[in-house]
């Protein structure tokens, strides 16, 4: 296990500039069978790994590695295209100065368990009507049947979610590490779960990605 302080997964499936900072670490999601991306790791370099799924998982093949193999006081998931802003900076011509610092986390992380991105809020569309609308319905509620088998007190907390019109989107977090040790572990076990009882034989291109889509709903749940 790695030991860190504050560790930062940046999910990433090409080689792309990463910000220069101690505690955020680029991960090659979907590395199986790839050539390494220098500078990164492999999100099966190590023994328990789901890297084989990342066409359907997105990444949370990166959140699974970090749970898995990852030892730190803080843990948390951004994208390489997509990180927390530092929202006393305006944005300048140099974006990546506005990204949250080693700084601001020893700051924010000593006021809270859980930093999240803002909310995504729809002005019509439900979270439920907005999914349906876009993908296919039946993953919502394998899903619901899922939690209603493995976690009924949190049913209602699910139809809640998707009934309202916002959410915290994209799988970024950053948490204590007890709370996101807890939190992956429930995850996946929904996920696991919903993946043994649904048929994606017919998800093609952007569908294929359901899992991805399925548990940024389950976050807020």
């Amino acid at each position: 296990m790695v030991k860190e302080d504050i560790y930062i997964g940046v999910a990433a499936h090409m080689p792309y500039k990463i910000i220069n900072d101690i505690n955020y670490h680029a991960i090659q999601v979907g590395a199986k069978g790839k050539k390494t991306i220098q500078g990164y790791v492999r999100d099966d370099s190590e023994q328990d790994n789901i890297s084989e799924i990342n066409s359907s998982f997105c990444e949370l093949t990166a959140l699974y590695f970090i749970w898995k193999n990852i030892d730190a006081r803080y843990k948390g998931l951004v994208h390489y295209r997509r990180y927390f802003g530092r929202p006393h900076l305006q944005l300048n011509n140099n974006p990546w100065k506005k990204i949250l610092s080693s700084s601001d986390l020893e700051n924010y992380l000593g006021k809270a368990d859980v930093i999240l991105p803002k909310k995504r809020h729809y002005i019509i569309e439900t979270n439920y009507s907005h999914y349906r609308n876009a993908h296919k319905e039946e993953a919502l509620q394998v899903t619901r049947d899922a939690i209603s088998f493995l976690f009924t007190d949190y049913l209602q907390s699910f139809d809640a979610v998707m009934g309202t019109r916002s959410a915290h989107m994209f799988n970024m977090f950053i948490m204590r590490d007890e709370l996101f040790d807890v939190y992956s572990e429930w995850l996946f076990t929904i996920l696991f779960e919903v993946q043994k009882n649904l048929d994606t034989s017919n998800y093609l291109g952007q569908e294929e990605r359901v899992f991805g889509y399925v548990s940024e709903l389950l976050l807020d749940t």
